[in-house]
């Protein structure tokens, strides 16, 4: 594929605006040029309650990357984003011989131009040597349309435990961070640059971006989370710097409040996770500094990946996608907030039509990315384990799902004025 020059101080305007499509049921201010994915999100509105629900319930999925197909044993790890041309971008690792977190994987993608109807063939971010490309987190800069996609990277003879025969990640760098980014609708993608020596903190031996995806808040800055900090940029990516956190997690999910605050809804590190399975969640500010993490009690995990996004801002509607379990990663359950992730009130299983033992030896869940799609649906990806008898040597894949708030509320009352 032809690459192009990577350059941190350039920053042509690219990719046109399209007309938002609108569902008969919910009308919104649609994401233009200039204003951010969140603050666009915060803006919409929803029709009245009646008229908002009266719309069937819809949710459909397909297998999008289907494990031993395409050239790859194995598919993981989602991140999805909607683009300034309403185009779905779903990136992941692509495992070539197996489904292990290590080896030659690289950074894959497909695209959809028609709210995921339809999908384009596997396209690579980066593929370069035999070394692991992973943890893709994505987010696209509203003001010009450019998609940043931050990676992490180790070498091809070195993982995290040392184990397998390989060497163990045991020294700063050994891995390392780099970004990538497209100004074409994702068409193309520059050769990704190493930012190690610029964010990646000092006595850091093991990390990762995200993955799952960042967010543009409403003052247009760009933030990606990762291992016990924040990488942000104030000037459209022409500098990244980086925020410390509070400890005692790992992978990190993010959103912004209606207050203009940031929330963090992550994966306990494995001593946290063991004194409360749930998800762990802080709040504050790039300048300010965040709360210690906490878990929330209604929010059980079986510490993973999970994933967050705001759907509107009036009424305040942020969703949350995980395992609903502390021992299983096949209860993937999405959730509802009216009041900026303090209480869950509204929920669904996202395999209703399986009971939660069948969903479990079918491998259905795991890590998980969700867009807010320009036909105002949620477009999420979902990883499924395809032999959960054998998951050492087994095929992963990773399925598209699309449903709408009557289905996610499914006739409860929303509490909303």
């Amino acid at each position: 594929m032809k690459k192009t020059v990577y350059n941190l101080l350039q920053l042509p305007v690219a990719g046109k605006v399209a007309g938002m499509m609108a569902l008969i049921a919910i009308s919104g201010t649609a994401c233009k040029k200039g204003i951010t994915e969140e603050a666009s999100a915060i803006k919409e509105t929803v029709a009245p309650k009646s008229a908002a629900l009266a719309a069937a319930q819809t949710h459909t999925y397909i297998k999008l990357f289907d494990g031993g197909a395409e050239g790859y044993h194995s598919w993981r790890i989602p991140s999805i984003i909607r683009t300034n041309a309403n185009t779905l971008i779903a990136f992941v690792e692509g495992r070539m011989s197996a489904n292990k977190d290590y080896g030659n994987i690289n950074v894959e993608y497909k695209r959809s131009t028609n709210n995921g109807s339809t999908w384009s063939g596997v396209m690579e971010v980066v593929g370069a040597g035999q070394g692991t490309w992973g943890n893709p987190t994505a987010v696209v800069d509203r003001s010009n349309g450019r998609i940043w996609i931050f990676m992490s990277w180790n070498s091809a003879t070195k993982n995290q435990g040392g184990t397998d025969g390989y060497e163990k990640i045991d020294t700063w760098g050994d891995r390392r961070v780099y970004v990538s980014h497209s100004d074409d609708d994702g068409l193309t993608f520059s050769t990704p640059i190493d930012m190690t020596s610029t964010l990646l903190p000092p006595n850091r031996i093991w990390d990762a971006m995200g993955p799952g995806v960042g967010i543009q808040t409403s003052n247009g800055t760009l933030v990606i989370p990762a291992i016990g900090r924040n990488i942000y940029s104030t000037d459209h990516g022409a500098t990244w710097h980086y925020q410390i956190i509070p400890g005692g997690t790992s992978e990190g999910a993010i959103v912004e409040l209606m207050d203009g605050r940031l929330m963090r809804n992550d994966r306990a590190t494995t001593a946290s996770w063991e004194t409360a399975k749930r998800r762990w969640v802080s709040r504050g500010t790039l300048t300010g500094g965040f709360s210690a993490f906490a878990p929330d009690d209604v929010l059980y995990d079986p510490a993973c990946e999970g994933s967050i996004v705001r759907y509107t801002g009036e009424p305040d509607r942020i969703m949350v996608l995980n395992s609903a379990s502390t021992e299983s990663r096949g209860k993937m359950r999405v959730r509802i907030s009216y009041d900026g992730g303090v209480t869950w009130p509204i929920s669904r299983r996202i395999y209703d039509w399986l009971t939660e033992s069948e969903a479990i030896a079918q491998g259905k869940g795991g890590y998980s990315s969700m867009v807010k799609t320009a036909d105002y649906t949620i477009g999420a990806l979902i990883e499924v384990n395809e032999d959960t008898g054998n998951s050492g040597t087994s095929h992963r894949s990773i399925e598209f799902h699309k449903f709408n708030l009557p289905w996610m509320v499914d006739g409860a009352t929303e509490p909303i004025q």
